[in-house]
């Protein structure tokens, strides 16, 4: 650390020839970080909350210039320091650390942006992967870009980007919804929501909950729907599996090591479907929302099996799919 509590990075390669033309460290001035290769080249001013991605498993994933900054900040604001202190103390790193989750969030903002007026500089990390990502952090990031506080990031590891890189669906267009309701009707409500969404729909899910969910979005979605079930990504037993919601569902709830871990659900959009669906079921769509704006769901499904033909069931579903999305 330096005398006035601004990071000491190392300089630049154009400051370490001697260059005094060059902009390095020495000639930035006291109150900015200088220019060097962890950072990309950029300048970045004392006062600056890094968010810092971190390994999802493999420790081998974590960069140098995230481990640069790490070591460089005044403070390390971490969702759960218990959690941490391993990755802390296996990069070397002394750098004192305080706990950021969901119950404390206010009062470590507080703390975060208190270190940030006095011109220090503070990391913020998460348990695993890239911080605000289904982890705490929003209030802390929001606070300190509307004080005028530098933001950076440091980008790594996140589970949603590499399980779309290796699932083999669509990644033009995604979203991703993270967790859904833990309540089953709830849940039953947010899938219904979603069923004619066309890009691909990525998830978070407990493994004590990943068989309830599995049946849910098959029953929802379609049985046939296409979809892989990443695992536990870049540790020792990751595994990634696909096929129809139906398949996936009867497979992890046969198998108990496929309901351990981290889970990400990653399922095909609509639009992939729109091939295999029949010319009736498309018709039953169009004749279904014509009656729903005039009819609640239950009286719009029964005339649409007087005129499609379909079974009230399959109809009084897509009914409570389309109001869904329009609340």
């Amino acid at each position: 650390m330096t005398s006035d509590n601004t990071p000491s990075f190392p300089a630049a390669e154009s400051a370490a020839t001697g260059d005094e033309n060059s902009p390095g460290v020495g000639s930035i001035g006291v109150d900015t970080i200088g220019v060097d290769s962890i950072k990309g080249s950029q300048y970045w001013p004392a006062s600056t909350l890094y968010v810092v991605a971190t390994p999802i498993g493999n420790l081998s994933d974590i960069s140098a210039r995230a481990v640069q900054v790490l070591q460089a900040v005044d403070l390390i604001a971490a969702e759960d320091t218990r959690h941490s202190s391993g990755l802390i103390k296996h990069l070397e790193v002394d750098t004192p650390m305080i706990a950021c989750h969901d119950h404390n969030e206010a009062a470590a903002c507080k703390s975060v942006l208190d270190r940030l007026s006095a011109g220090q500089c503070v990391a913020l990390i998460s348990d695993a992967g890239t911080p605000l990502i289904s982890d705490p952090g929003y209030k802390i990031v929001k606070s300190a870009r509307e004080q005028g506080f530098r933001v950076a990031p440091i980008p790594g590891a996140c589970a949603v980007i590499s399980a779309l890189s290796a699932a083999g669906l669509p990644t033009d267009r995604f979203a991703f919804e993270g967790f859904l309701p833990a309540k089953a009707q709830a849940r039953q409500k947010r899938l219904q929501q979603l069923v004619d969404s066309n890009c691909t729909l990525v998830f978070y899910e407990a493994p004590h909950r990943i068989v309830a969910t599995l049946q849910a979005m098959a029953e929802v979605f379609g049985a046939q729907r296409q979809a892989v079930l990443a695992r536990e990504l870049t540790k020792r037993y990751e595994t990634i599996i696909d096929g129809s919601l139906a398949e996936l569902a009867s497979q992890v709830n046969a198998d108990r090591n496929q309901q351990r871990g981290e889970m990400v659900i990653l399922v095909s959009g609509s639009a992939a479907l729109d091939d295999e669906r029949s010319n009736e079921e498309q018709e039953a769509d169009r004749v279904l929302r014509i009656l729903l704006a005039e009819l609640p769901a239950k009286q719009a499904s029964t005339l649409a099996v007087q005129l499609t033909g379909l079974k009230k069931n399959y109809l009084y579903k897509r009914a409570i799919g389309f109001l869904s999305q329009d609340e």
